[in-house]
């Protein structure tokens, strides 16, 4: 019981984070108690003598137990869900259009709709997504992708913790990166880092744009899936 009162503000402190991401209708209580189970599990299943902080192993068994949760109370209607889906096809088509991200008045075009039947719609949505801190996305306004917990801002808060998942996190994406094909790699160099447009790369290697398009949606889904086995799996 000392051992579970101690780790208890860690149980909350994933718990607030992940919260930022939920509709209101999720208590934050409910989260805290459920991940009070999954910090039960990693009591159980610790083991020392492996060399890893224990708080570094209970964060992936609290969150995990959070989400394993959440999906199974599953609260997005249909029509909401079926408009997320319609949102992110539109998405997809402007983005191989374009060769980037698309800018909210244009993917209003592509709906068909007016910008504050789409701020509607993107709020109504934004709820059908369960949240990972760790996912990499597109901040606005910015073409570099980056992890989602690198957006999320508390100045009344400095979290040891979070800046060594940051830091474990940036340190496996090298890795990760080496594990890509040479073409996938350049692609994602010119894309990331020099900040070239889908067709200024297909310019350079000399390939159509929607061939980029495809190599750059191919070398993503590669990362993630590294980087949540990854961390799925950290002990």
């Amino acid at each position: 019981m000392q051992l579970l009162n101690k780790y208890l503000p860690l149980v909350r402190n994933v718990a607030t984070r992940m919260a930022m991401g939920f509709p209101r209708s999720v208590e934050l209580t409910d989260l805290i108690n459920t991940g009070a189970i999954g910090l039960v599990e990693a009591f159980r299943n610790f083991d020392p003598d492996r060399g890893v902080k224990f708080e570094t192993y209970a964060v992936p068994r609290i969150r995990g137990a959070i989400l394993d949760e959440l999906r199974a109370l599953d609260w997005v209607p249909r029509s909401t869900r079926a408009k997320s889906r319609e949102i992110d096809r539109a998405l997809v088509v402007l983005e191989n259009q374009l060769g980037r991200q698309p800018e909210k008045a244009e993917l209003a075009k592509e709906l068909k709709i007016t910008m504050p039947e789409l701020h509607h719609a993107l709020d109504d949505v934004s709820c059908t997504n369960i949240l990972s801190l760790d996912e990499i996305i597109y901040p606005e306004d910015d073409n570099r992708q980056v992890p989602r917990i690198e957006t999320i801002y508390d100045h009344s808060v400095l979290s040891v913790l979070g800046e060594i998942e940051k830091g474990e996190l940036h340190s496996y994406l090298v890795t990760a990166i080496d594990n890509l094909s040479e073409q996938e790699k350049l692609v994602i160099g010119l894309y990331y880092f020099e900040e070239l447009t889908l067709k200024e790369i297909g310019e350079v290697m000399i390939i159509s744009e929607s061939r980029v398009s495809q190599i750059h949606t191919r070398a993503v889904k590669k990362l993630r899936g590294m980087v949540k086995e990854r961390f799925a799996l950290t002990a």
